[in-house]
């Protein structure tokens, strides 16, 4: 599933830079988790890639679309683990891979200057994959979120055929009614290039 997932990002980035009048980033994600994802693991991500394809509607507005990848791993102290009606003493391994996949659209203030910033709202969804192992055993739970995305970041021209991004994102998932059923949340720094045609 990894390299499907990392295949198709290229795949689309190579189509969304050839597309006329597009913006199309690929960043380099880390990412810091709240709430309920908070509770599960408290450490910071530096496993994170984000890919962004806005079609320019006028100068100033794009829509498109966002495809993510964020894992957040944390190792627990001895303790005992409870997952439905089994209870395990050990020391936790923690795993949350989440596959944000967020419809989107973006104004950007300055289109014409060196500087630009942005803000954008997106609208979709966040798949979560969560493992915790203990002992020998392994507990994985999944949900796919509603998610809202809200943005906000700066693209620097750094020349006439890239630029450098740095962006921040809400990464809002709400409940699910399946197994994993607590939101997932967290926020996202990102930090890469961004092609404009």
């Amino acid at each position: 599933m990894k390299k499907i997932f990392i295949i198709s990002a290229i795949c689309l980035f190579a189509v969304g830079a050839l597309s006329a009048q597009s913006k199309t980033s690929l960043t380099y994600s880390f990412g810091f988790t709240t709430g309920d994802l908070h509770d599960y693991i408290g450490k910071v991500s530096f496993r994170g890639i984000t890919f962004d394809y806005r079609k320019m509607v006028n100068p100033n507005i794009g829509v498109g679309f966002t495809l993510g990848w964020n894992v957040f791993y944390e190792a627990k102290a001895y303790g005992t683990y409870t997952f439905e009606n089994t209870s395990l003493t050990g020391k936790h391994y923690r795993y949350s891979n989440h596959f944000p996949m967020i419809a989107a659209a973006t104004y950007y203030l300055k289109p014409e200057d060196d500087i630009n910033p942005f803000f954008g709202m997106g609208v979709g969804t966040i798949y979560t994959l969560r493992n915790t192992d203990v002992n020998l055993y392994t507990f994985e739970q999944d949900a796919w979120n509603f998610a809202l995305v809200p943005e906000a970041g700066i693209i620097y021209r750094a020349g006439d055929a890239a630029s450098i991004t740095v962006s921040a994102k809400y990464n809002q998932g709400f409940k699910a009614g399946n197994e994993l059923s607590t939101s997932q949340s967290f926020v996202s720094l990102n930090v890469g290039f961004a092609f404009i045609k």
